[in-house]
């Protein structure tokens, strides 16, 4: 049995790795502070309870500690006998970073700092970070790990940092660290999120109008959720030296056709009127993003499964059970 340390872990990543790797028989502890995701996010997990930080045991049960990536504390005391840290908790997003650039360096490049920090206090051997596109910035895709880095916003720089320590901690202390550079995720399970695909699908239930940023011609790269949970866990055995991977689905969408596809899905579920409005295009906001996935499906030996539209139908019918 595996002892795995999950930062963020109530969120809409965390909750679904969660669930994976204790069906796989690791034992599962998440740290979170609860300021996005909480205790009722694993609610459909039978297998989760919240505990204190007192007399920790790892336990066959899912263990919820409410903490702070900030506080070095919490995750020294989080992370004791923990054989991997998978670390999802940060201030995500391009914009909250340009409203509160400190508090994203904070968070971000100072939590990270701690985690790093409690794994070589620790001797835990292994450390997943979640980094993004968004360390690369403006440069013509398809995205790689060997392009010079050129954040185009507070939100990248800090990500930037975060791999930045990831690799120092490797050649300096001998931690097995991976960067993991997450695409745009998408999938059931997002209810919280405001990204594009989790808002235009509520808008069109809540009969509320859809709004494109831009004339639509801007292009992301979209990973269906159980893909991305297939990377981390592709991840963790292997011992991946301060490398970074790009986690993708290696395939260039625009906006207009992600809403294209949305359109087409309830076309065939009896159509519905979906009124879109155009707005100015964001600040920080790059305008063209995909990535090469060859580096993490060879080193890896994972590649994603599940195709847009197909992707696209399970948020869709996921949101309509909930009720948006």
């Amino acid at each position: 049995m595996t002892n795995i340390l999950i930062t963020g872990g109530c969120g809409f990543i965390g909750s679904q790795l969660v669930n994976k790797l204790h069906s796989l028989n690791c034992s599962v502890r998440v740290i979170d502070d609860f300021s996005v995701g909480d205790l009722s996010d694993l609610s459909s997990l039978k297998f989760a309870e919240q505990v204190n930080a007192t007399n920790l045991v790892w336990a066959d049960r899912v263990q919820v500690l409410q903490g702070s990536i900030l506080e070095p504390a919490d995750c020294e005391t989080a992370s004791a006998g923990a054989d991997v840290i998978i670390h999802l908790a940060a201030n995500t997003g391009v914009q909250p970073s340009i409203l509160r650039p400190k508090f994203d360096a904070n968070t971000n490049v100072f939590g990270t700092l701690n985690l790093l920090e409690a794994c070589r206090v620790n001797n835990c051997r292994k450390f997943i970070f979640s980094s993004s596109g968004a360390p690369i910035g403006q440069q013509p895709p398809p995205m790689h790990e060997n392009l010079a880095p050129k954040p185009a916003s507070p939100y990248g720089a800090s990500k930037l940092a975060g791999e930045g320590y990831c690799r120092a901690y490797y050649e300096c202390f001998g931690i097995n660290t991976a960067v993991l550079r997450f695409s745009n995720i998408y999938g059931p399970g997002s209810k919280k999120k405001h990204s594009v695909v989790a808002s235009f699908i509520k808008n069109i239930i809540n009969g509320s109008e859809v709004f494109i940023n831009g004339d639509g011609s801007q292009t992301r790269d979209f990973l269906y959720i159980d893909d991305l949970i297939n990377a981390i866990v592709s991840c963790i055995p292997l011992q991946t030296n301060g490398e970074v991977f790009q986690i993708a689905s290696g395939v260039e969408t625009s906006i207009s056709t992600l809403f294209s596809v949305i359109q087409d899905i309830y076309r065939t579920k009896g159509n519905r009127s979906i009124h879109t409005v155009y707005r100015s295009n964001l600040i920080g906001d790059v305008q063209r993003n995909y990535s090469d996935i060859s580096k993490a499906k060879k080193l890896l030996q994972w590649s994603p499964k599940v195709e847009l539209k197909v992707g696209l139908t399970k948020t869709i019918e996921y949101f309509e059970r909930i009720g948006s």
